[in-house]
């Protein structure tokens, strides 16, 4: 769920086609990484064109020393890829629904049921894919895909809180509690939630202890009411500059997106909230629509290998769903460091109770209006 500001993302591309341009089909344009020695396959699908819908900044890029992974597979294959950015689940299905075609798309858990639901994309034989058996066990079998038919894990992740220590107390931090969001010890614009509605309600139902797909029109207006309350603004993308800039306190976010923050700003820490959190799985999945699916395979594989995954996970910042990543050296979030116990260590409160940690699911019509019709109310959109 990589969501990064979008200015950085339109000066990186513009970078990445200046360096591209001046480098064509060297394959030191895949970053520094060019240590790896990947072999050049020859398919039936060299030469066409790939077209990849991803959440921004949600693939390494080759800056900062980091393998281009996608000029890495342009190279191999000789496939050409059109790569695209979409910034929530739910503008992806929207363009989805509206008929636009993209070969791999890479959506959250909860959408991609509402996808297979719609028939909106389609089963994958994952005996095509012979790094398939680097995704661990525990991803496999979840509740979005039961039967792993439509479906590839991508990274894992959880919501937490983000602040700056130079900011809030000892004895704010001690609580471990979303209660921070809702404290009245800052000014107007020092406190942080997210502006998508699924989020900013999932947030408020955790810390009330109630279930993030609940059915019960009283639990959404109990959280309804209590983000009222709240004294936090509104923001996505500009969570990074706010944070690291020192200029808010506190943030609900990503804890990938907020680990780099932190390596930003070294006053900055991370905790996920006693009450419960959002955890969830992105996936890779081809649409229906898709156009190259023979291709959209290979590129699905090569994201599976060992240096490949190893690469983007360090880029990223999310958890791998990868067996191959946590043991690969190359790995810069290994046990033992700091980022690891952030990505892959839970909270005492999470092991004693797993159900403190909530994967979103589809909303049925009725609640989904219901859950839109009080985010327009509370006019956080606008």
């Amino acid at each position: 769920m990589k969501r990064r500001n979008a200015l950085r993302r339109v000066l990186a591309a513009c970078l990445s086609l200046v360096l591209f341009a001046s480098l064509v089909f060297a394959f030191t344009s895949c970053g520094d990484k060019d240590k790896y020695d990947f072999e050049e396959i020859d398919t039936e699908y060299k030469g066409t064109t790939l077209y990849v819908c991803n959440w921004g900044e949600y693939i390494s890029d080759g800056s900062e020393g980091s393998l281009n992974v996608v000029k890495a597979f342009e190279k191999v294959y000789g496939i050409k890829v059109k790569y695209d950015f979409f910034s929530t689940n739910e503008e992806l299905y929207a363009s989805l629904n509206s008929g636009a075609s993209y070969d791999v798309v890479i959506p959250s858990d909860y959408m991609i049921s509402r996808l297979i639901r719609d028939g909106l994309i389609q089963k994958i034989d994952t005996s095509d894919l012979k790094n398939y058996e680097n995704i661990a066990p525990e991803y496999k079998g979840l509740y979005f895909d039961p039967t792993d038919e439509y479906s590839v894990p991508y990274s894992v992740g959880m919501v937490g809180i983000v602040y700056d220590t130079t900011k809030v107390s000892e004895a704010e931090v001690a609580e471990q509690s979303w209660s921070l969001l809702w404290s009245k010890n800052y000014r107007t614009g020092e406190l942080i939630n997210m502006n998508n509605p699924r989020d900013a309600f999932g947030v408020t139902q955790c810390y009330l202890g109630l279930d993030v797909n609940s059915t019960n029109p009283a639990d959404w207006k109990a959280a309804y009411d209590k983000l009222k309350e709240q004294n936090c603004i509104y923001l996505m993308d500009e969570i990074y500059d706010k944070m690291e800039m020192g200029n808010a306190a506190a943030a609900a976010y990503y804890a990938g997106d907020c680990l780099q923050m932190m390596q930003e700003n070294e006053d900055l820490a991370f905790y996920y909230p006693k009450e419960g959190t959002n955890i969830f799985v992105d996936s890779m999945v081809i649409p229906t629509s898709a156009k190259n699916v023979g291709a959209a395979k290979l590129f699905i594989d090569f994201m599976l290998d060992p240096r490949v995954a190893t690469e983007n996970a360090n880029y990223i910042c999310y958890a791998s769903p990868n067996i191959k990543v946590r043991t690969n050296p190359e790995y810069d979030y290994c046990e033992g460091t700091d980022e690891y116990a952030i990505l892959y260590e839970l909270p005492e409160s999470y092991k004693e109770d797993p159900a403190k940690m909530q994967y979103y699911h589809t909303l049925d019509d009725a609640t989904q209006k219901l859950m839109d019709d009080y985010w327009m109310d509370l006019g956080i959109g606008e």
